[in-house]
């Protein structure tokens, strides 16, 4: 059994989490780090995907790993009345309710919105989908790639030799899904705190996702440009900012959007003949491009780290993964952070990224087994041990012991 996190901002909220995969269980754990208790509710016969999908430290999911931690487990089959009746028990005790089901699925299990806020009417009920409650596309299947692609940015990321590249992160499902979730669910509880009521949050991962096209459609909007992959000034149209390769094969960062930073660089690179092609765009801007890419590969990526020390320009490296775990400044942000798991032993992953002078945030515990702590949360909620066992014979619950 798992104890409740003991510092944060947000302890005392309790968030009751039906959600899977990725976006709806990274924006809990995010939640769980600043201190909510977070109740992971899992089907006992479906539990999270996530738990099985690969690669795996010993016999656990990696993933599940990484998006799980901070948070208690239950295992409880909501397809049966008596498991509806455990809901129901816990909902009074809740602040939130998070799920990440296609519209009208918890309805049909008698556990909506309308269901939950018979029982208690100040519940907020966080709705996380692909599309959102409502229009066209709402009760379509989709993943992160679809979302990008609705939303433009699969089409303005690459270059025009390759077209659209999908990135790597998934930025539908963190910024559009888990990050949207979070803002949701703090907004919802500070309406609240103000008028006493609850409420239900529609968030669609579309919709989230949108933002992060702002300046684009801006751009759009005051040219009628409609440019392509690597074209946009931010995204390969500048040759001043960008992605060169050096003599070593490992790469750099180049923004000097602002011309101090330009000018500083030209000194330093002894190319006055630069200076006047700052913010060039087009033929000019691939030519420009041509002649820092062979600047660049005249020394190794950390001969130019070494030249640019001591000058204020935004060149950095281009890290990998490897990198990051012995990088100075996020181990100085505890941005790396390490965990002692009962079957993985020492597990790392990034840390909490909001630092409170007031109300510290941290891990509080590795991701759970499954139903770790449903005896201690049915007891909580006035179940006798003796009638627990029974629930676990009929397969209304799981407990386990493990970590």
């Amino acid at each position: 059994m798992s104890d409740k996190p003991s510092c944060g901002p947000l302890q005392g909220i309790r968030i009751l989490d039906l959600t899977r995969l990725y976006p709806g269980p990274l924006g809990t754990m995010l939640l769980a780090d600043m201190g909510a208790d977070v109740v992971k509710i899992e089907d006992v016969n479906a539990p999270d995907y996530m738990r099985y999908y690969p690669p795996y430290l010993e016999k656990e999911s990696a993933g599940f790993l990484a998006v799980n931690r901070s948070k208690r487990s239950l295992a409880v089959n909501l397809r049966t009345e008596k498991g509806v009746k455990i809901f129901f028990a816990l909902l009074p005790t809740a602040d939130i309710v998070i799920e990440q089901f296609r519209p009208g699925v918890l309805d049909g299990l008698g556990i909506g919105y309308a269901a939950a806020k018979s029982v208690k009417p100040d519940i907020i009920y966080v709705s996380l989908t692909g599309y959102g409650q409502d229009g066209p596309y709402a009760a379509r299947a989709a993943h992160d790639i679809n979302f990008i692609g609705y939303a433009g940015i699969l089409a303005s990321t690459g270059a025009p030799s390759t077209g659209p590249v999908v990135p790597a992160p998934q930025l539908g499902d963190v910024a559009g899904g888990a990050y949207m979730s979070v803002i949701a669910c703090l907004s919802a509880l500070w309406a609240r705190g103000k008028t006493g009521q609850g409420q239900q949050v529609d968030v669609a991962m579309l919709d989230g996702v949108l933002p992060l096209m702002t300046l684009q459609m801006a751009h759009y909007q005051a040219t009628k440009l409609n440019m392509g992959p690597g074209e946009q000034p931010l995204s390969g149209g500048l040759a001043c900012y960008g992605v060169y390769a050096c003599a070593d094969g490992r790469y750099v960062a180049l923004g000097l959007l602002e011309a101090k930073f330009w000018k500083l660089f030209c000194d330093l690179v002894q190319r006055p003949d630069w200076l006047d092609k700052h913010l060039v765009m087009g033929e000019e801007a691939e030519s420009l491009r041509r002649e820092i890419a062979a600047l660049f590969r005249t020394k190794s990526r950390d001969e130019w780290l070494a030249a640019t020390k001591d000058l204020d320009v935004c060149l950095t490296p281009v890290c990998d993964l490897a990198e990051l775990e012995n990088d100075p400044h996020l181990r100085a942000r505890r941005m790396i952070c390490e965990e002692e798991h009962p079957v993985c032993g020492k597990i790392k992953g990034i840390g909490v990224p909001l630092k409170f002078s007031g109300t510290p945030a941290r891990p509080s515990g590795t991701a759970p087994a499954l139903g770790r702590d449903t005896q201690a949360l049915l007891e909580e909620i006035g179940y006798d041990v003796r009638d627990i066992a029974p629930l676990c014979r009929e397969g209304i619950v799981v407990v386990s012991d493990s970590g």
